[in-house]
């Protein structure tokens, strides 16, 4: 493991985290996929870890500090993760891992698409 570039990865997703959402679907997998070598279950997996308190703690209250924070509904939201995280997981590990590694391009595809077109 390469300390630096762990770091860099982690501050790379901070910072997209903390602008626009996002962080580990979009940011931390690829990187781990595409320069780690990571197959796609251990980079899933390892993103999960990152970003399972630090990012969550400090935006969260930066957000709400600037009244953009609904945190009842953001609750829910999370209750709603825990949930489906686990589900996911059970899913994700019973694929192999070219064909998971090929739903998650999809599903970036598709996201930045909708995205692109969007009015």
């Amino acid at each position: 493991m390469n300390v630096f570039y762990s770091l860099l990865i982690g501050i790379i997703a901070g910072i997209f985290a903390g602008m626009f959402g996002i962080g580990g679907g979009t940011v931390i997998i690829p990187l781990l996929v595409l320069f780690f070598g990571m197959s796609q279950h251990m980079a899933q997996g390892t993103s999960l870890v990152a970003l399972l308190l630090p990012v969550g703690l400090l935006a969260t209250m930066e957000y709400y500090r600037n009244g953009n924070a609904d945190i009842k509904l953001g609750l829910v939201i999370g209750f709603g993760l825990f949930i489906g995280g686990y589900m996911g997981a059970y899913a994700a590990n019973r694929l192999k891992d070219p064909s998971l590694r090929k739903l998650f391009a999809v599903f970036l595809l598709f996201v930045a698409i909708k995205m692109f077109f969007k009015k």
